[in-house]
């Protein structure tokens, strides 16, 4: 199993939006192989940050998602209406091959 944490930082008044569109892409993701859980967490003294925390079987199976076109669309999408930055990803924990991530995920202390 390998978590992983994909920061992002909307832009004022979009934040609905972007918990809009989230909610559509947790549906794909549902039904996406490898796939386990993902949830979306709002940081409460940065009201426009994000940490969406994503579980996967291995590492080989999140690569796959965010190579694919739906993913592609979709960080487009964001990133010309909704996003201020660009969105920072880190992987926590053990990944495929057993290697230990650079930190310990901050929602889920894995």
């Amino acid at each position: 199993m390998v978590t992983v944490g994909m920061n992002y930082k909307v832009v004022p008044g979009k934040d609905g939006e972007f918990v809009a569109v989230f909610t559509k892409v947790l549906k794909v993701m549902a039904d996406m192989q490898g796939h386990a859980k993902t949830n979306l967490y709002r940081d409460v003294y940065a009201e426009h940050d994000y940490l969406i925390v994503s579980e996967w079987t291995d590492e080989a199976a999140f690569n796959a998602f965010i190579q694919s076109d739906r993913f592609k669309s979709v960080t487009t999408w964001g990133r010309d209406n909704v996003l201020t930055a660009r969105p920072r990803h880190e992987i926590y924990g053990a990944g495929q091959s057993g290697q230990t991530g650079e930190a310990a995920c901050p929602a889920h202390g894995a």
